[in-house]
């Protein structure tokens, strides 16, 4: 069984074989994933537990994202890049200029 889809899926959530479908706690924060809501969409792991994913996405065609929850069968892994999301893996520190050291 592989977790990763080369494109947007083709099926919906009911329609996925359930020995297709990664558990929850198989991904990891930063992860691109697709996510089933009203359509499948571009988003990025942001947390796991063993029955559930937070995830933050594009829900639509606009540059915004939103945050939801979403069990196993809602999520699976994209090989696609999304540029809006894939850079939140990325940690910017910013310096302090009078002692080199990072910002409080």
């Amino acid at each position: 069984m592989s977790k990763m889809t080369a494109s947007t899926p083709n099926l919906t959530p009911p329609q996925r074989d359930p020995a297709d479908v990664a558990p929850a706690e198989s991904y990891r924060p930063a992860d691109p994933v697709w996510v089933y809501r009203d359509g499948w969409r571009a988003g990025v792991i942001e947390a796991s537990s063993p029955r559930a994913v937070t995830v933050t996405y594009r829900p639509g065609v606009h540059p915004g994202t939103g945050v939801d929850t979403f069990t196993a069968p809602y999520v699976t892994s994209r090989f696609d890049s999304d540029p809006a999301l894939d850079h939140r893996g990325l940690r910017l520190v910013r310096r302090n200029p009078r002692n080199r050291g990072p910002l409080a």
